[in-house]
């Protein structure tokens, strides 16, 4: 992309998401020079978006899995104008040691990212991290207060915030008061998507490094499944469907309604019908956040059939004036009283203006507008010294608040949240499930010694 397009295809967004004065500016020298830890499904897809709004280039790629790492290196090399094919490394801590990045994108399983980003701000990068941001409370703290010390722009891949529908539902509805006072937000999942099978131990393929893909959690014995996807059914490697699905939803409720941590986390549910399964985490779980004057309440069920079959995964605002429903796909705004229309908008595709979204494999079409304007955003914010609108805070409030229903449920107490102290009042063996156990040769990040 020359300079020209890049100032065509960069200014021409939305009034709600215009990029400062001097954006462009950033590039004028050269490209920033850009690595990916993690390139599978959705790095890949990450990575493209910037691509397509920012004059870059792609110097390495990281991972574990060879097969993985040359497949997306490959597909790189075509698309760079320059048509150089990336370094590629099986130890990203060998990629930070070049010192000649600007950027690193990290889209590694969950239980990699809070040492891939530390490492990676240490080596002087700012980066684009994938949600959620930890697999524990105190990593994401750790994480925090590595960006904060090492001065670097992180951004969270939490793009609900830079979805222009969902921008407008939350300027014109919910901010003109619309709704009127909202005293309850539901927000849902109902997607088949934790593993229900029992796949049989093999020994992994000579092309996957499974000790060092399992790093620092417990070393389970390798299936077919869980690698390359199914890794989230299991509690080692994430936070389960919260983890997953509801830190979008969640984090999106916290954005339209300024919202901070919760004080109070209770939770229930369990493996309730999908018994059979070696997958480990909930197959349906409830959890309530309550805030000063509203409160959030979670639902996921990974079997039978949802509420609505067009609104499987979303939020619902309930307000004294109005109803607002929101998701990926649309929004629409009910008024209390028939005496005015329902206000409807839906997901904006930008399908002509970048064609080669049509044939791009396995991309969900209506989050690439978004997750460019993300990208977008992350670049203002490094030209700038501004946080991006998903900065890691708020990434660590909606990743830590999840994790923390997911404790509320294990320890089978609810949970009165100190914000200030970052710990559960009165609650030992909530506070003992803050930080988790690391497997020998690794060591926990520590927020105090980063």
């Amino acid at each position: 992309m020359d300079r020209r397009q890049f100032l065509q295809t960069s200014l021409a967004v939305p009034a709600a998401l215009s990029l400062p004065e001097g954006y462009a500016a950033m590039f004028d020298d050269k490209p920033k020079r850009v690595g990916i830890i993690g390139p599978g499904w959705y790095g890949k897809t990450d990575l493209i978006r910037l691509m397509q709004v920012a004059p870059i280039e792609v110097v390495s790629m990281a991972d574990v899995d060879k097969h993985m790492l040359d497949q997306a290196a490959d597909r790189i090399a075509a698309r760079q104008d320059s048509k150089k094919r990336p370094r590629t490394y099986s130890d990203y801590r060998k990629m930070l040691a070049e010192k000649d990045l600007d950027i690193v994108l990290i889209a590694t399983p969950d239980h990699w990212h809070s040492l891939a980003m530390i490492d990676a701000v240490k080596a002087g990068c700012h980066v684009y991290q994938q949600k959620p941001i930890s697999t524990d409370v105190v990593e994401g703290e750790a994480m925090l207060a590595a960006a904060r010390k090492y001065n670097r722009v992180v951004q969270v891949g939490t793009q609900r915030r830079s979805t222009p529908h969902l921008i407008e539902a939350r300027d014109q509805i919910i901010r003109e008061g619309k709704l009127g006072k909202i005293g309850l937000v539901e927000i849902y999942c109902y997607y088949p998507m934790r593993l229900n099978a029992n796949p049989p131990a093999i020994a992994p393929p000579d092309y996957l490094d499974w000790e060092a893909w399992t790093g620092p959690a417990p070393l389970r014995p390798y299936n077919a499944n869980i690698h390359p996807g199914q890794w989230r059914s299991y509690k080692e490697y994430g936070n389960g469907i919260l983890g997953d699905m509801c830190i979008h939803m969640l984090d999106m409720t916290r954005w339209m309604l300024g919202l901070g941590w919760p004080k109070r986390i209770t939770s229930e549910g369990g493996v309730l019908v999908q018994k059979k399964s070696i997958a480990n985490v909930p197959d349906t779980q409830t959890a309530t956040f309550e805030f000063d004057d509203v409160t959030v309440v979670w639902q996921h069920r990974t079997w039978g059939n949802a509420p609505d079959p067009n609104d499987t995964w979303g939020a619902t605002f309930w307000g004294d004036k109005g109803t607002l429903k929101a998701s990926v796909f649309r929004y629409e705004f009910t008024p209390l009283y028939g005496n005015k229309a329902t206000v409807h908008r839906d997901v904006t595709y930008e399908l002509e203006q970048y064609p080669e979204d049509k044939t791009e494999e396995r991309l969900e079409k209506h989050v690439a507008p978004a997750i460019r304007y993300h990208m977008k955003d992350f670049l203002a914010a490094i030209a700038t010294g501004k946080k991006p609108v998903a900065d890691i805070e708020e990434g660590h409030i909606s990743t830590a608040t999840c994790i923390l229903a997911n404790v509320a449920l294990e320890s089978g107490r609810s949970i009165t949240w100190d914000a200030a102290k970052r710990l559960a009042v009165d609650n030992d063996a909530a506070n003992r499930l803050l930080r988790r156990s690391y497997r020998q040769g690794y060591t926990h990040p520590d927020p105090k010694t980063v």
